[in-house]
């Protein structure tokens, strides 16, 4: 019998409140930088969409925020980290829209 794992996806995806702002995209973009000290944080991936075009694809947003984490305990210890709390209080004013997606093994 196969091994079950309990890896953890954290896939959030921002849209700016002033998408055409080169300095809150940057603003955004180093706070997801500093966002991935976390210690509980497997991998990570910040993202842009692709200049791809068909029509299941939502590339509306400014960045996604991909992670991985090696159980769900570790994300809800993500959740309350200093670091994560420090990230949406400083970077909060620069979104209008979050979408998450989590997911486990099938």
């Amino acid at each position: 019998m196969a091994e079950q794992k309990n890896i953890f996806i954290h896939h959030v995806y921002f849209w700016l409140k002033n998408p055409g702002s080169n300095e809150d995209r940057d603003k955004l973009f180093e706070g997801l930088k500093k966002l991935s000290k976390v210690t509980t944080i497997r991998q990570f991936h910040i993202g842009r969409p692709a200049a791809t075009s068909r029509g299941v694809i939502d590339n509306s947003y400014a960045f996604s925020w991909f992670l991985v984490f090696d159980n769900p305990a570790d994300q809800d210890s993500y959740q309350v980290d200093p670091i994560h709390l420090k990230f949406v209080e400083e970077c909060s004013h620069l979104w209008n829209r979050v979408v998450v997606y989590d997911s486990i093994d099938a």
